[in-house]
């Protein structure tokens, strides 16, 4: 391997400028590796030869080894460093292979979409990039956490959730979401769904009201029908949820679910001056307002938008996060701050109903807090999916011009695509799923009573798990479902 050529290619493909060297030989080699140029088993040069090849300082080269075996990408041993089975980037599937419309003939059509949803990355939403995270340094991590783990831990945990979690988590909190809490606010769950959950059953009774966005996040409502709440739908426009007088009149909330950082699934950012109001009407009708801060962290336009929770002191907000989004799904690992005056009955609510576990995924995820490599994860996948952000609305704006009214794409792992009136959303998505493409139609997504602006005719699509040189054919099968 000529190294030395393998390393101005990249540079001419990339033309990254301005990137230390240590880090722009680390990235050639990656790329390499996940590529198949350097298959597994191939042992890379020594540190002092490759430098030499090279006219690199020695430690360039041995920091790059360095981050390749921590993320999971080489071995070292006294052989040498070796590349490590990885799994390759698949190429795009090629346009002999089966229809998906001959599948559908013969599964029933929500046996189907539930499979191609797991097989088809592109735009399912909510799916991050899973290849790109440090795999490596996940396994370190787990592998340390069973080595210190006790015979106790094997038992079920304390119903909050392991306290180095809790006091990782809020001091995350504090300062890149401006949450106002302590870890004793803090309770770990098996994620969003289970979060939601434990709201709806823990803060309401059968039969009390609560609002959602129309549209909004369908899990929400699907665990709120399950606590056997009335649901009321409340309109969203460009600056989010827009409750009016007659709402709080007529139907006055227990409580009230918002997305405010990234309206699912319109992408709209709740306006300061809403916010502010929503909390100062939630307090005096004794509502307790849901903030479902699911993909803030990904600001891709302009600073970082505090949490609701932050912006008045002791504000009546459930604030729920996860680590789906950030890490990876399978995880399931999410977490509640609850005000300070609810934390005991939450806990003894919990005490009653749901033992904890997995003691040792949560001592792992707090010292990946704590050691500061989630930070720096983030900061990866900020820059990686601005990226396709990016080529994502180039590509709806060059293929469909005037037509592309987009919405949503400052923030988060998706973005709206609002379709004309001509256009069916739910035909198009079905079309699109036909084509093995995933785009769900925004009108799936309406509440079953309430308002509804005149903005749900459209499609979500979720871009972080896109490759960038993959997301102009991407978008080219889906136009071919809005002839």
């Amino acid at each position: 391997m000529d190294y030395a050529l393998l390393l101005n290619h990249f540079q001419a493909e990339h033309r990254h400028a301005g990137w230390p060297r240590q880090r722009l030989l680390h990235e050639c080699l990656r790329a390499a590796i996940k590529s198949g140029k350097l298959v597994a088993g191939t042992r890379l040069p020594p540190s002092r030869e490759l430098a030499a090849e090279l006219a690199m300082a020695r430690n360039t080269v041995l920091y790059a080894y360095e981050q390749l075996a921590t993320e999971g990408y080489v071995d070292a041993s006294k052989r040498g460093t070796l590349v490590a089975q990885v799994k390759l980037a698949q190429a795009a599937r090629p346009e002999t292979t089966m229809p998906a419309a001959a599948i559908l003939s013969r599964r029933s059509r929500v046996s189907t979409a539930l499979l191609d949803i797991t097989a088809m990355q592109a735009f399912t939403p909510g799916v991050p990039a899973l290849d790109e995270f440090p795999l490596g340094q996940w396994r370190h991590l787990q592998a340390r956490a069973w080595r210190k783990a006790t015979t106790s831990q094997l038992n079920y945990g304390e119903p909050a959730g392991e306290p180095a979690l809790r006091s990782a988590i809020a001091d995350y909190l504090r300062v890149s979401r401006g949450v106002l809490c302590d870890a004793g606010q803090i309770f770990i769950t098996d994620g969003t769904q289970s979060s939601l959950d434990l709201c709806a059953h823990a803060f309401a009774d059968i039969g009390e009201q609560v609002w959602m966005e129309n549209p909004g996040y369908h899990g929400a409502r699907m665990a709120f029908n399950a606590a056997q709440l009335n649901i009321r739908g409340i309109a969203v426009d460009a600056d989010g949820i827009a409750p009016d007088v007659s709402d709080w009149q007529d139907y006055p909330p227990r409580l009230i679910y918002v997305t405010p950082s990234h309206q699912y699934p319109l992408g709209s950012v709740l306006a300061l001056a809403r916010r502010m109001a929503l909390i100062e009407q939630a307090r005096a009708c004794g509502a307790l307002i849901i903030e479902d801060d699911y993909d803030s962290e990904f600001r891709h336009d302009g600073p970082p938008l505090p949490a609701m929770q932050g912006l008045a002191a002791d504000a009546p907000v459930l604030y729920l996060g996860t680590f789906s989004k950030t890490m990876f799904p399978a995880l399931r690992l999410g977490f509640i701050v609850v005000p300070a005056h609810l934390v005991a009955a939450l806990g003894n609510f919990l005490a009653h109903t749901a033992p904890r576990g997995r003691a040792v995924d949560q001592l792992a995820l707090a010292e990946f807090l704590s050691s500061g490599q989630f930070a720096t994860h983030l900061r990866r996948m900020r820059r990686l999916y601005r990226q396709r952000r990016d080529a994502l609305v180039t590509a709806l704006e060059q293929r469909l011009g005037a037509r592309a009214l987009i919405q949503g794409a400052s923030t988060g792992m998706h973005l709206s695509l609002l379709l004309p009136a001509d256009l069916d959303d739910k035909q198009v998505s079905d079309r699109a799923m036909a084509d093995g493409i995933v785009a769900q139609a925004l009108s799936s997504h309406a509440a079953e009573h309430g308002r509804l602006a005149d903005n749900g005719n459209g499609l979500i699509l979720g871009y972080a798990q896109v490759p960038t040189e993959d997301m102009a054919q991407a978008v080219e099968r889906l136009v071919r479902g809005m002839r």
